[in-house]
């Protein structure tokens, strides 16, 4: 197995990109995937919500692998890995990362880190997901390294879609410098309120804004106060509240991102012959 290795990416903050993250890794796991989870947030939300409500306790975290890498000590198989009940695992964070991010700065090959990392464990795995932090920091650059594809959760109001500007430019800066097969998949609108005008006005404008150049996937995610009780009982919408209207998205979107998947490989395989 080769990873596919995809980056959940927003500079901005609350967008819903930790829950997509865990949602769309567990729907994975669910349509037959090996998927891992990372993050590679200091806040260490998704560890948080996939239930370690106290990730500075942990005794192994993506720092600590991240550490290792920088200094040439080996890592042990599935060293630091937890397995969640759903199906996914994950290499979680701590806030010891924060300080991983300030020793990257003069490190060598400082955005490849994560990659290399990473190398010694996705052919273990079907699927990575990484989940950045909001920041375009040193550790979302080793994240945009590492991956070949990158979804971009973004809140459906006029501001953060301002913001989209800055993220894309640097996703451009990556893939012209370090990591030539980056991808974006897609733009995903999360937290839609789609009983109001202004939500369809802001989807109608992202879609002629960047449609043309990026793909805006047609799954919305709904607004819903049930996605953040799961979180905060450490499991997945689909555990939570199988019913509910944010179950059937992300249903939806787990199988947009393999159509995408499958749809590049039969180009791939068409180039190749």
């Amino acid at each position: 197995m080769n990873a596919q290795i995809i980056a959940l990416s927003n500079q901005k903050g609350g967008v819903a990109k930790t829950t997509s993250c865990v949602n769309l890794g567990i729907g994975l796991a669910q349509s037959g995937k090996k998927v891992l989870v990372v993050d590679a947030d200091p806040q260490a939300s998704m560890t948080i919500s996939l239930g370690y409500p106290q990730p500075d306790k942990l005794p192994v975290t993506l720092s600590d692998m991240m550490g290792k890498i920088l200094t040439d000590q080996p890592i042990a198989p599935g060293e630091g890995i937890l397995h969640h009940a759903e199906g996914v695992d994950l290499m979680p964070a701590d806030i010891q990362l924060s300080g991983m991010e300030v020793s990257l700065v003069n490190a060598m090959s400082r955005e490849t880190i994560l990659r290399q990392y990473l190398d010694t464990v996705r052919h273990q795995y079907t699927h990575i997901l990484i989940d950045c932090q909001p920041s375009l920091g040193m550790l979302t650059i080793n994240a945009m390294a590492a991956a070949n594809r990158i979804i971009v959760p973004c809140q459906s109001e006029y501001l953060p879609v301002k913001g989209l500007e800055q993220l894309l430019q640097t996703i451009g800066k990556v893939r012209r410098q370090i990591n030539p097969k980056l991808k974006i998949d897609g733009i995903l609108l999360t937290m839609v309120d789609s009983r109001t005008n202004f939500a369809k006005e802001i989807s109608a404008l992202l879609r002629e804004t960047y449609g043309s150049e990026i793909k805006v996937f047609t799954t919305e995610i709904p607004h819903s106060v049930k996605a953040k009780e799961a979180s905060a009982e450490g499991k997945s919408i689909y555990t939570h509240a199988p019913s509910n209207k944010v179950a059937e998205a992300y249903a939806n979107l787990t199988k947009e991102v393999l159509k995408i998947e499958k749809q590049r490989e039969k180009h791939k395989a068409g180039l190749t012959r």
